[in-house]
């Protein structure tokens, strides 16, 4: 697991907990179950099952790998559209490619990360680049989505290009482990990301039997992701390994430890860590669309269709079909929305709308 490495740790500004503070506790960690994403890549739903008002400003998060393809295997996703947030892709081990109708895009691999905001709406592909199709190889990332508030859903569209040289590094107190500050503030170092929804983004890399205690601003949320390997969260030492999130409340500091033994194939500990200040609105989400309203759901499919958020570039000539990410709401087709799971803030169910295909 690459992504961004230092040759000497010690010479990296350290991350010092403040004397007498009060770590965050656990009230749960859950197992991202597994799923497959566009054309057919692998990955692991990291909020499956959490409640969505643990997890705001945040609405989604995929795990893309680890996976080593054969050649011919590497997969993307086809042209679709979003409106009402921010995606937010960081590639770990592999290269993809990022397109969009707004003119944003470029190429990614170890450490670097694409910022998209969808805002009032946009048209994306994410692939492989044809040279990776063709020879294989190892792949593993995720991909984020990030809420707006309704005051910034209808902001024009924008794309970020952060790259691995960009980030924040830093080393925990002891130097046993190497932090990765993509987007917000840890410590008074900023990362490069440019947020609309104030949030903080960390990889963090955790050495065998190494403890990570990570200040954390008391009015954002606390989730952290385990992408490889395995250890304990929380001053009580709740075990957490890899695949699995943990949400923690209250409290001053972050506390993690990585187990003394670990698996040959993954040395070390590695977890992303997430926090933001929480919207605190009602939330209507249906595949490509996260919105406020059911009727602004709907109205976004119905302006998809019309072609209001843009069309294809000339050069790609296959047809615009809405992502439908498994698990998040009901099959579409391109005319209309059938059955469709609508989400207030709690993640409750709302009423079914019906469509015509």
């Amino acid at each position: 697991m690459p992504a961004v490495t230092v040759s000497d740790i010690t010479v990296l500004p350290r991350v010092i907990s403040q004397p007498n503070s009060r770590p965050r506790r656990v009230i749960s960690v859950t197992t991202a179950p597994q799923g497959f994403e566009g054309e057919g890549f692998p990955v692991r739903r990291a909020f499956a099952g959490v409640d969505i008002a643990l997890l705001d400003p945040f609405i989604h998060l995929d795990q893309m790998g680890e996976v080593e393809y054969a050649p011919g295997e590497p997969k993307g996703t086809p042209w679709h559209p979003h409106r009402g947030f921010e995606t937010v892709t960081y590639i770990i081990d592999g290269i993809f490619d990022h397109k969009d109708n707004h003119g944003g895009g470029g190429t990614i691999t170890n450490g670097d990360t694409q910022w998209m905001t969808a805002g009032a709406g946009i048209l994306h592909i994410e692939t492989p680049p044809e040279h990776l199709v063709m020879s294989g190889g190892l792949f593993h990332g995720f991909q984020l989505w990030v809420n707006l508030p309704a005051v910034k859903k209808w902001s024009t569209p924008g794309y970020q290009d952060l790259r691995a040289s960009e980030v924040a590094l830093l080393a925990s107190h002891d130097g046993g482990s190497l932090l990765r500050v993509i987007a917000g503030e840890v410590a008074g170092h900023v990362g490069p990301g440019s947020t609309q929804t104030p949030m903080t983004m960390v990889h963090a890399t955790i050495a065998p039997g190494a403890e990570l205690r990570l200040p954390w601003k008391k009015s954002y949320n606390a989730l952290v992701y385990t992408l490889n390997g395995h250890g304990t969260i929380g001053d009580a030492g709740q075990p957490i390994h890899f695949g699995q999130l943990a949400v923690l409340v209250d409290g001053d500091d972050l506390v993690i430890r990585a187990d003394e033994n670990q698996e040959s194939r993954s040395p070390q500990m590695d977890v992303l860590i997430l926090g933001g200040e929480p919207i605190r609105e009602p939330v209507a989400w249906m595949g490509p669309f996260v919105m406020n309203t059911k009727a602004e759901v709907l109205k976004a499919f119905d302006d998809f269709q019309k072609g209001l958020l843009g069309t294809v570039p000339a050069e790609h000539i296959k047809p615009v079909k809405p992502l439908i990410r498994s698990g998040e709401g009901s099959k579409l087709s391109n005319n209309s929305a059938n059955n469709a799971d609508i989400r207030d803030v709690h993640g409750a169910p709302k009423e079914v709308v019906e469509g015509n295909n």
